[in-house]
């Protein structure tokens, strides 16, 4: 999203990038409290996301977060655009546009009311939105049934090799292809119902960005138009924003943890395209006995490694690696707390 911002900045446009606010407190504990300093046009604000005061420097609950998200975020935004109109001047024009993220859709409604363009802004690859639409889609429809509960045994009984013949100009997709969170008939489930909702509300946008190119996903986009409003393809954004000469852009982080510097001169003393890089993203937990599992996976590989792991990746407690792992390792693997994936 921020790079999108910069590029659009960078472009002419006025920015106004608003964050939650336990997520802007991370950014500034990140980067410092001066390092979002206002700009003449790129400044950020916040609004809350419903949910309990936290100083925890880790990744929210995404159930309670998607649910708190519907009930309460759209009254703070609707105040936010006031204040902002309310105080533009002759250097500033009024919100005349809002770009929003695939889970904040509640943003819909606050365009309507102003009579002003919504563009929906999917980060992810085309493909990824096209296989849950068709999903949420088939699901509606009571076409695609999924089992209401699944134990241990379908993850290895051959249940999630079911291949899907619905998904046009895609062959040979399985269950286990599909999103893990539409994997599931579970009507009560918070997340699932949640995407449907968001999938839903992003056919009645003004336009949608996708951060990809048109000759990577030629047939994903011949079957969506026409299904769809206006599809901008804007190929990665990681190698537009690398145009922008503007120091001012370039202090604007992301980074919701510190980076860790010595990452860059480790990895500067190895042979090029030789070390196996391993970043689950900011999201993603898993168990400990996962996290072991996947660490004697790279062991085992005898390549050099750099692997990042979160303070918060394993669910509720602290992330350990066996002493036997670490010793054996030590003279071909680096293990940090964050470095961004690109």
């Amino acid at each position: 999203m921020l790079k999108l911002a910069k590029i659009l900045n960078h472009k002419g446009f006025h920015i106004t990038f608003v964050n939650t606010e336990y997520n802007h407190r991370r950014l500034l504990k990140s980067r410092g409290p001066d390092s979002l300093k206002e700009l003449s046009f790129f400044r950020f604000e916040t609004i809350p996301d419903g949910l309990p005061p936290c100083d925890a420097d880790s990744t929210q609950d995404i159930p309670s977060l998607c649910e708190s998200t519907i009930k309460t975020c759209l009254g703070p935004f609707n105040e936010l655009l006031v204040k902002l109109n309310h105080t533009s001047s002759s250097n500033v024009s009024p919100v005349s546009c809002i770009v929003f993220g695939s889970c904040m859709s509640f943003t819909l409604a606050a365009t309507q009311d102003l009579d002003i363009p919504n563009v929906f802004f999917w980060t992810q690859v085309l493909v990824v939105y096209y296989v849950t639409c068709t999903t949420v889609t088939f699901l509606k429809k009571d076409t695609f049934h999924l089992k209401e509960t699944a134990d241990a045994s379908d993850m290895t009984n051959g249940y999630l090799e079911t291949t899907l013949d619905w998904i046009l100009g895609m062959k040979c997709i399985r269950l286990r292809d599909l999103p893990t969170l539409i994997r599931t008939k579970n009507p009560d489930d918070i997340v699932f119902n949640f995407l449907i909702q968001e999938i839903d509300r992003s056919t009645s946008v003004s336009a949608i960005v996708v951060n990809t190119f048109d000759p990577l996903e030629k047939k994903v986009l011949e079957s969506l138009q026409g299904l769809l409003p206006q599809i901008y393809t804007i190929r990665p954004l990681h190698f537009l924003v690398k145009h922008i000469k503007d120091k001012n852009l370039e202090c604007l982080g992301s980074n919701l943890w510190k980076k860790d510097p010595k990452c860059l001169e480790w990895l500067d003393s190895k042979k090029p395209n030789y070390v196996v890089y391993v970043n689950f993203g900011c999201i993603t937990i898993m168990t400990q006995n996962q996290l072991i599992e996947f660490a004697w996976g790279l062991a085992n590989s005898q390549m050099e490694f750099l692997w990042i792991i979160r303070p918060d990746i394993v669910s509720g407690k602290q992330a350990i690696l066996p002493s036997e792992f670490v010793e054996e390792t030590k003279e071909r693997g680096m293990s940090t707390s964050w470095y961004p994936q690109e």
